[in-house]
């Protein structure tokens, strides 16, 4: 309600009789008084409506869709066009084939909609295409060409479709409509709409068939269900491996049925001193089960011959003087070794990796080989000689750091590169070497892509012997360049590893991994001649507010304009 008061009256204070100040009524006494009521009355009403005139006009802009094709990893294809698809209460989600894999998406893609959405979104098993949100796997040529965890995305007025040749592209699909959509999507309580899918078409596919992430679970222990909220935070940006450091000198994390001493001792602490933990192996089967549901294969890691002492504490009989050491709570490396003459050294590792193969349906098994400053280069190339076959015996190919290269790689296998710019350029080309001759490599310089290393001098986490990593220098590099010499066709993917000397909690590694992860993960999947961060530094700030609405710990750098507020 408006009041108007005409010039040169007053109003009666309280208990006061009123005078003819008060009495409108009374006061209109000529026309000409009249008329200036009514006026000052139809300005007032004026004004009322163009207020009201102005809100759809910025309900209109608030509610413009995202631009396609906005999102992280960048599509390899974007075409806008026609009008945008509008999620409402009457969506349905269209399943075409009865394929459990292909009902599971349209299951998953509901359950991440309907809090924030407050809508049903029935899944349902048909081949309707002309409404709704449309599910399809199929082996028609224009997927088949995208490869298996390709996508198109086609976006209209009245439908909205996810097409590839398989479940796993479809899921990939699903993460670029999520990240289409409005942060508050993400919110777990129900918000205001609109919400929209900007019109077009998005075709794409990866870079690179590995894009991983490591997680270190020994030098501190983190539980399954943090575990699994970092596989849920990495899918978002279609990561498809996780990396699992699962021994170490602090801490031995997965049950040995022939070794049960591995993890009820060796996994009894940590850095610092604090409890540590294991993964019974039912749990570790959980974890599997999991990341596949996320199309995301777990990479087992049994670190050896060196960063063994929380193995050789557990069994004096593994080291060469018989003798077990004390279990480890310091930081630092290179001061342990299996006793590679012995062979109960291989019944060991024999016994370990076949346990291990057994519960983990992935192709690979990582074996390590890093820092063994404490074994002589002739027991390394010995150990990796005898141990290599092991994995190969189960039906597993074998990864390991870079230092793999240093003895013969077996056929197939992976070499995690770690290095950093200044490593030394003998070291560079051994490792350029094994590539031409077969070797598979995976990247993970450590200056750019170790998600352990801090930002700057005053990150309150982490560690700097790598230098400082920035966001924008985690993203500005090309994994084609990076060893000068290395067949592009050697280069299997990139890898961002979080080591967690410094990390406890899950608000650690999402305060270490974003914003850095997600330029990881592009590098990986999009390719794009140069990277520029000047770009890519806008479609990283919008995902500021989805981390707060997914109410993640995040580094807000100054090098990204974050939206106000």
């Amino acid at each position: 309600m408006v009041t108007v008061q005409l010039p040169g009256t007053t109003e009666a204070t309280p208990g006061e009789t009123p005078g003819e100040g008060t009495q409108l009524v009374r006061q209109l006494r000529t026309n000409k008084a009249l008329t200036r009521l009514i006026g000052s009355l139809l300005l007032v009403a004026a004004a009322g409506l163009s207020c009201v005139g102005a809100a759809p006009d910025a309900d209109a802009r608030a509610a413009e869709p995202r631009p396609l094709g906005q999102v992280i990893p960048a599509p390899m294809s974007v075409e806008p066009a026609g009008g945008a698809f509008q999620i409402n209460s009457k969506t349905k989600i269209h399943v075409w084939h009865d394929d459990p894999a292909d009902l599971r998406a349209g299951e998953y893609l509901a359950r991440l909609l309907r809090p924030a959405t407050g809508y049903k979104l029935p899944v349902v098993r048909d081949n309707v295409d002309t409404d709704g949100i449309v599910l399809r796997t199929s082996a028609d040529v224009a997927n088949k060409v995208l490869g298996p965890e390709g996508y198109r995305l086609i976006s209209g007025s009245g439908v909205l479709r996810i097409e590839s040749w398989s479940a796993g592209g479809i899921f990939h699909g699903i993460q670029t409509l999520r990240q289409q959509l409005p942060a508050k999507v993400e919110k777990k309580t129900r918000q205001s709409g609109p919400w929209l899918i900007a019109g077009g078409t998005v075709k794409d596919s990866p870079r690179y068939a590995y894009r991983g992430a490591m997680l270190d679970v020994s030098r501190h222990f983190f539980t399954v269900d943090q575990v699994k909220r970092y596989i849920d935070q990495l899918a978002l940006y279609k990561i498809n491996k996780l990396h699992l450091h699962l021994s170490d000198d602090q801490g031995w994390r997965i049950a040995i049925d022939s070794w049960p001493r591995l993890a009820t001792y060796g996994g009894s602490t940590q850095v610092g001193g604090g409890p540590g933990g294991y993964y019974t192996k039912a749990q570790y089967k959980d974890l599997v089960a999991y990341a596949g549901s996320r199309y995301m294969e777990v990479v087992p890691e049994i670190d050896m011959p060196g960063h063994t002492n929380a193995a050789l504490a557990s069994y004096a009989e593994l080291n060469c003087n018989g003798v077990a050491p004390p279990l480890y709570t310091g930081t630092n490396v290179g001061f342990s070794s299996l006793c590679v003459p012995k062979e109960v050294t291989y019944d060991f590792v024999d016994d370990v990796i076949r346990e291990i193969a057994e519960i983990t349906p992935g192709q690979y098994i990582h074996i390590g080989g890093d820092e063994a400053h404490s074994t002589s280069h002739e027991d390394y190339v010995k150990f990796m000689n005898r141990v290599q076959p092991v994995v190969a015996k189960y039906g597993k190919t074998v990864m390991g750091w870079h230092q793999l290269t240093g003895a013969t790689p077996a056929q197939g296998a992976i070499a995690q590169w770690w290095g950093l710019d200044g490593t030394s350029q003998a070291e560079k080309d051994q490792v350029v070497n094994a590539a031409k001759n077969g070797t598979k490599l995976v990247l993970s310089p450590a200056d750019r892509a170790y998600l352990d290393m801090k930002y700057n001098k005053d990150t309150p986490l982490g560690l700097a012997w790598a230098g400082y990593v920035e966001v924008d220098r985690s993203y500005s590099w090309n994994p084609d360049t990076l060893l000068a010499g290395a067949p592009a066709e050697s280069i299997a993917g990139v890898e961002a590893p979080l080591w967690a000397e410094t990390i406890s909690t899950s608000k650690h590694i999402e305060f270490m991994a974003f914003p850095r992860l997600p330029g990881i993960a592009e590098l990986g999947w999009t390719l794009r001649k140069p990277n520029s961060f000047e770009e890519y530094k806008g479609r990283l700030a919008q995902q500021g507010p989805r981390w707060d609405a997914l109410g993640m710990d995040y580094y807000k750098s100054s090098k990204v304009p974050w939206p106000a507020g």
